[in-house]
């Protein structure tokens, strides 16, 4: 027989942990496993009915250049995004907690990027890139700012990344900043005792103190960066010429313009699978070299 105690725990059980369950299988789970389903059928997401193609829709995954290409230039957006938001985060951190005035003021402003959706703000930069920055280029004579850095391929990926990168770092900010918070005063003071610059004291005690926080942005700066899909349909949509195009963006045409579910689904199932695999050995290889507490 349960005891009162007994009773009372399996009462919060119930109360907290089974409600946070059913919410977690009806919105992950179960969409999870019906996704991988839909993948091998043969459907138009429109029609009650569907039919059973096996792997046909990963063997033409697999044989589609469009999607390699997509992911090709996914990856190319990621590497740019992830370096430029960690460096630019890890900068603002580190100024964020030194001897600033009006620090928790710079702190809220910056991180303003982050609370704004990512299809307003891709609207609001498209204007800018469109309207803004050509109007001063063609008032000061600037051939290269003339025209919208949107109209060429080249400049429209490096509008991509340097917009995902903006609003991307002031997340990564918060973390930075609490791992530089949590570095012993000590050790700094200490290490400044023994007459090491400014630099030295940088590289030497605070980097090692803060690769937990590395760790997680890095898994976070590739998992966001691999799934974009709101900033690359405002901004740019895929142009032009389809130069821009990234993989989610490309799943869901796809899905809902092609209106091939299960070829989408088969997509979407690769990705999930890429994603998944570079995100465990980034976190297995950066854990590996974080100091101890």
């Amino acid at each position: 027989m349960l005891t009162k105690r007994g009773w009372d725990t399996w009462k919060l059980i119930l109360i907290f942990f089974c409600p946070a369950l059913f919410i977690w299988m009806t919105t992950m789970l179960i969409p999870f496993l019906y996704g991988i389903f839909i993948s091998f059928t043969k459907w138009d997401g429109i029609s009650t009915t569907f039919s059973w193609i096996g792997l046909a829709n990963y063997e033409k995954v697999f044989r589609t250049s469009k999607f390699w290409l997509s992911l090709q230039r996914t990856a190319m957006y990621t590497i740019g995004t992830v370096l430029i938001s960690n460096v630019v985060g890890l900068i603002l951190g580190l100024l964020l907690t030194s001897a600033l005035k009006g620090r928790n003021f710079f702190r809220t402003a910056i991180y303003v990027p982050n609370v704004v959706g990512g299809v307003a703000m891709g609207y609001v930069w498209q204007y800018i890139f469109n309207y803004g920055f050509t109007k001063i280029g063609q008032s000061l004579s600037i051939a290269s700012m003339s025209t919208s850095m949107l109209s060429d391929p080249v400049k429209a990926m490096f509008a991509l990344i340097l917009v995902s990168s903006w609003q991307l770092s002031a997340y990564l900010m918060i973390i930075y900043v609490a791992g530089f918070t949590n570095v012993p005063g000590e050790l700094v003071e200490a290490a400044r005792v023994d007459g090491a610059t400014a630099w030295r004291v940088f590289w030497h005690v605070r980097m090692p103190m803060i690769r937990p926080s590395i760790t997680i942005c890095l898994f976070l700066a590739i998992v966001r960066s691999f799934m974009v899909f709101d900033i690359n349909l405002s901004l740019t949509d895929g142009g032009p010429f389809n130069s821009t195009e990234m993989i989610a963006l490309r799943i869901y045409n796809t899905a809902y313009v092609s209106l091939k579910f299960g070829n989408a689904q088969a997509q979407a199932v690769v990705l999930f699978v890429i994603v998944a695999f570079i995100s465990v050995l980034q976190a297995y290889f950066t854990q590996k070299k974080e100091v101890q507490m």
